[in-house]
């Protein structure tokens, strides 16, 4: 912004609850010329709207309004669509932005004995802006916040699951101790959390009756579960029997109820993924008309469907707010806190992980698919697999979404489709 623009422009800071917002507009000389509450609902955003118009009608030195506040949970979403669509504000190059708390609180710092409360911190977000701190791209309005809400509540599905077959198989190893820790050469089914082994754990009531039954028997059954889809249910069924011999016995009372805690997270596991195949579609529908161009560059990448381009856009907006990969990577919080002092500098730096979680994790997701499809990518992530001795996996992966960044900056800033050849200038 032009130093003609900041010195007409009025900065506005909202401080979000669930029941109110508090407001304080300074100018670019840092002057509180503003200063009111509103009830967080739509007259409340009706008033807060009437006011910023009526300020400006009376005060001709600023014409130009930037709005911020934090990015709280979800009370602050619709004061910022509203103010980003209001028709009574336009006049006024009117710009929202969501920032992240954790910037501004660190900003706050800065300011030494200062308290707290609701219109300090009001003062402190709109001081934050008037400063040129904020780096993240103006709200975007509903079609962004529709994919946006679509691709979190799918990772909000993901964890669920994830945490569901976590819980899980503490019971499982508590009712069949030797399925649960197998070394994968000898697990008797590629699939832990498959109809078989579902049928497997919940029909038989305890690894007794695993362990008496005949070969014949138990290969017949494995087949008519596996809808005779096992290459050689005879190895199958032995591995299965040998496990079950190997495994603890429990007092049979523990037995029934382990059945039904264990047939009771199988069920929820289906429940998650069947809402994530309808969510996938739901993410694919919305994504049409929603900048189409950088949808295809992501999607030209090898490895990136749908669901990851989704996710990846929808946190990112727009590309054009990031200067460069390292802003992005920044954002996304993939970034490293360097640890010196003096002569000594550190072997180990940590994560910063104090960007957005979501686009965060759509990135590794997507980095993970990534190295199986391009040659690269997969052999950066064995160079760095190989260069330390603990948290291989999540470093080398860590850091190959980082080499990611930079492919998907290079994309999307100059709209262009992947190409191998150039994936290595990128």
């Amino acid at each position: 912004m032009k130093k003609a623009d900041l010195l007409s422009t009025l900065f506005v800071g909202i401080d979000v609850s669930s029941r109110e917002n508090v407001v304080c507009a300074i100018d670019f000389e840092q002057q509180k010329r503003l200063r009111f509450s509103v009830p967080n609902n739509q007259p409340g955003a009706i008033m807060m709207a009437e006011k910023l118009q009526q300020f400006f009608s009376n005060n001709t030195d600023v014409n130009k309004l930037v709005v911020a506040l934090e990015s709280t949970s979800f009370y602050g979403v619709h004061i910022a669509n509203y103010l980003s669509s209001c028709e009574t504000l336009m006049p006024f190059y009117t710009h929202v932005y969501c920032i992240n708390p954790k910037l501004v609180a660190n900003y706050k710092k800065s300011y030494v004995g200062l308290g707290k409360n609701d219109a300090i911190d009001a003062f402190i977000i709109a001081d934050f802006a008037r400063v040129g701190r904020i780096t993240s791209a103006p709200w975007r309005g509903s079609q962004f916040l529709a994919l946006q809400r679509l691709t979190r509540h799918r990772l909000h599905l993901a964890k669920s699951l994830m945490r569901e077959k976590t819980y899980m198989l503490s019971n499982i190893f508590l009712k069949f101790s030797e399925f649960s820790i197998l070394d994968d050469d000898k697990q008797p089914f590629s699939n832990n959390y498959g109809t078989t082994a579902s049928a497997i754990l919940t029909d038989f009531l305890s690894t007794e009756d695993i362990a008496t039954m005949s070969l014949d028997a138990l290969i017949d059954y494995i087949c008519k579960k596996g809808k005779n889809r096992f290459v050689n249910p005879e190895h199958t069924a032995y591995l299965l029997q040998q496990a079950a011999r190997n495994s603890y016995r429990l007092d049979k009372c523990l037995y029934e109820p382990l059945t039904i805690s264990i047939a009771s997270s199988f069920n929820l596991i289906s429940a998650y993924e069947a809402e994530m195949k309808v969510i996938n579609k739901a993410i694919e529908k919305t994504l049409r008309g929603l900048d189409p161009n950088a949808y295809q560059s992501l999607l030209s990448i090898p490895g990136i469907g749908p669901v990851y381009a989704a996710g990846i856009i929808a946190e990112i907006t727009s590309i054009e707010a990031f200067k460069s990969h390292e802003a992005l990577a920044k954002y996304a919080g993939l970034v490293w806190k360097e640890h010196q002092s003096g002569n000594f500098k550190a072997d180990d730096t940590i994560l910063s992980k104090d960007g957005n979680t979501y686009l965060r994790y759509y990135l590794i997701e997507a980095t993970s698919h990534v190295k199986n499809h391009v040659a690269e990518y997969a052999a950066f992530y064995q160079k760095k697999y190989g260069e330390v001795k603990t948290h291989q996996h999540k470093r080398a992966l860590a850091l190959t979404a980082r080499k990611f960044i930079r492919l998907i900056f290079g994309l999307l800033a100059n709209h262009q489709l992947y190409s191998p050849s150039r994936v290595s200038q990128i």
